[in-house]
This record gives C-alpha cells, structure tokens and sequence, in this order.
C-alpha cells in the first residue's frame, strides 16, 4: 500500500451508500464472528466467497489505500481489512458494515 494515494473514496454519497447496503446484507447472510483486530470469519462456501471477492474487487477500486486480505482457515473464510492511521474511521466503517452495525 502506497502512503501516497489519497484518504478518500471516490464514490459519491448515493454510491457509498449502496455498497454499505451491499456489505451488510453479505453480513446478514453469514458473518459468524469477528476476531480481534477487526478480522471477520465467514462461512466457507462457495457463495458467500464470489460475494467477499466482489465487494474486495470494488472497494479495492474506489478506495485505493485500503488493504483486503481474504484467506481460509481453520473450515472459515477469513477477511481483513487495513490501512494507514489517517484511515483508520473508513477502515472501521467498513468492519462494522461487514459486522451488520447500522
């Protein structure tokens, strides 16, 4: 991750919202736990994979600076997100509509 890439999205308002949207019905459809350190475990199958790796794919495009790591482990997808200290409030929204948290 560049330090150099701007803090911002590049979606709009109505864009951002939708994806929010799209992020915590993923969670309402299978987010177990969330780990220390803001990892989200997940089910493992096959769906709920193709959902994780879309939403990665289109954050990774309107929000640069952040980091996503999907692995499995332990029968769980795992999903960690990352990014630098001026970062941090959007790294934690993110988590939380992951989490399912209005």
């Amino acid at each position: 991750m560049s330090q150099d890439l701007p803090i911002a999205c590049s979606l709009s308002a109505r864009e951002q919202s939708r994806r929010l949207a799209e992020i915590r019905a993923l969670a309402r459809a299978g987010l177990p736990a969330i780990e220390g350190d803001g990892v989200l475990r997940f089910s493992p199958d096959r769906a709920t994979r193709e959902r994780l790796e879309a939403v990665i794919a289109a954050e990774s495009k309107c929000c640069p600076f952040m980091e996503f790591h999907l692995r499995e482990d332990g029968g769980s997808l795992l999903l960690s997100i990352a990014g630098p200290d001026q970062a941090e409030p959007l790294v934690r929204e993110l988590i939380d509509a992951f989490a399912g948290t209005p």
